[in-house]
């Protein structure tokens, strides 16, 4: 699942397409440019008689698979260059092969080697045919550092023709020796006899004076040979530094490059994320419109399948022992019944029923009442509601049912054209006594479940 569907190599910035195959995001691009209507090749080999739309092959048909490629950044790997011994995971391993020491990398000067990277400077510094500088003197083609040599021969050349050419008076000359005391001449005396002296021992002066200049040549040459082989070594460290820098500048160009490529995809993916968001966001907006919707419509079927529109109400209650002992608790006050009408047209009614009592009957009996609705017919209807209601409870072996009726009071709110959705209900807070609800010798709750029954008169 890590290779690419095209190169079979491990996926650089995996993308998955419409079919399920997954993409190096560079090979996706290369197909797409170079293939008109391309077909994804892994779904013509898996079974190419049942290709679809979704095989078709573009960009923007393809989403990054970020899973994959952090699985992918996590992988363990190790270098394969031979003499490497690194080992890390996938994430690190483009930053080691830009760094490794035993990759091979081409000279930069064009000469056409291949080399270790650590034996670059070597190279560069003794074998790189193309390292190679114009002497000014003499304007031949030689290694960065023998131009330098001949300059500096030619410089000590000069020096030591200045020497030779020095005057005897510039010698520094003692009191009581000879003047020439400081090349080798031993001989002391009085001013006359030094006379004397320099003019009869010119020739032996002269020797004294050429063997000195010879000795001073000689030193002089070896120092500026000594002094011209450090230069040239620092001259040549210099070099091989100048092209590591280089070779070094290169490769940051190179990453900043890669950066930037990097920067951009991640702008494009951002934008392509935030786009999703939206249509995410838009999909949950509609699918709450449609829970609302559907929402509604249940409610309405419900109300349906459960309205009466003849004044007749018959209230099936279900797990009785639970309602009842939540009443007892407070935790449920009290139940309504659905809704239910006098006529088609007529009053929108209901029944709530307090299974532990309420008023007067609070814990000794179970309490009815009835409850006048705000319908939508109110504005064509006579009111106060003057309808006789008659509550049944009925006995499930049908022996002994009990029944009550009462007549509304007309001063009565309860039964005054509803201003809010429900009028204060009215009935018998002392309907039934709970001894006698739970008595074994009646069947008012058989099997958790007991049934109410209202009946209006609207002749």
């Amino acid at each position: 699942k890590y290779l690419c569907s095209n190169c079979n190599n491990i996926l650089k910035k995996a993308l998955q397409t419409l079919c399920g195959h997954r993409y190096c995001s560079a090979c996706l691009a290369w197909i797409v440019r170079n293939n008109k209507n391309a077909i994804c090749q892994k779904c013509k080999e898996e079974d190419p008689n049942i290709l679809s739309e979704e095989s078709l092959l573009a960009e923007e048909r393809a989403f990054g698979d970020a899973a994959i490629n952090k699985e992918i950044s996590e992988l363990k790997v190790h270098c394969v260059t031979p003499g490497c011994s690194w080992s890390g995971i996938m994430k690190d391993f483009e930053e080691h092969q830009s760094l490794c020491e035993y990759a091979l990398i081409p000279c930069h000067t064009g000469c056409g080697h291949v080399v270790m990277r650590k034996r670059l400077a070597d190279h560069l510094e003794n074998g790189c045919a193309n390292n190679v500088t114009v002497c000014q003197q003499c304007q031949h083609s030689l290694p960065s550092t023998g131009c330098q040599v001949r300059t500096l021969l030619l410089q000590i050349r000069a020096f030591v023709t200045v020497l030779d050419n020095l005057p005897l008076s510039t010698c520094s000359a003692n009191k009581d020796g000879c003047r020439f005391s400081e090349v080798g001449c031993s001989f002391r005396g009085s001013k006359e006899k030094l006379k004397e002296h320099e003019k009869s021992a010119v020739g032996a002066h002269m020797l004294l004076l050429l063997q000195h200049m010879r000795q001073l040549k000689g030193t002089l040459c070896s120092a500026a040979k000594a002094a011209c082989g450090v230069i040239s070594e620092l001259e040549n460290k210099l070099h091989v530094f100048e092209n590591i820098v280089a070779v070094l500048n290169k490769e940051v160009e190179s990453s900043n490059m890669e950066i930037m490529a990097f920067r951009r995809q991640s702008e494009l993916d951002q934008n392509i994320i935030r786009g999703l968001e939206l249509k995410i966001a838009e999909l949950h907006r509609c699918l709450a419109q449609k829970d609302v919707g559907l929402s509604s419509l249940h409610k309405s079927l419900l109300f349906s399948e459960q309205a009466s529109y003849d004044g007749i109400f018959l209230w099936k209650i279900t797990d009785v022992g639970r309602k009842l002992q939540d009443s007892v608790t407070g935790r449920t006050v009290g139940l309504y019944s659905p809704a239910f009408y006098t006529a088609k047209y007529g009053y929108k009614v209901c029944l709530r029923v307090y299974l532990n009592g309420d008023g007067t009957g609070k814990g000794t009996h179970l309490s009815l009442f009835f409850v006048v609705m705000k319908g939508d017919y109110d504005a064509l209807l006579p009111w106060p509601f003057r309808h006789k209601v008659t509550f049944m409870l009925l006995d499930q072996n049908n022996r002994e049912h009990v029944i009550d009726a009462f007549r509304p009071d007309l001063t009565s709110a309860s039964f005054q054209r509803p201003v809010h959705d429900m009028n204060v209900a009215s009935g018998c807070p002392m309907f039934l006594p709970l001894a006698k609800l739970q008595s074994p010798r009646h069947a008012y709750v058989k099997e958790d479940t007991l049934f109410l029954k209202c009946i209006i008169e609207t002749n």
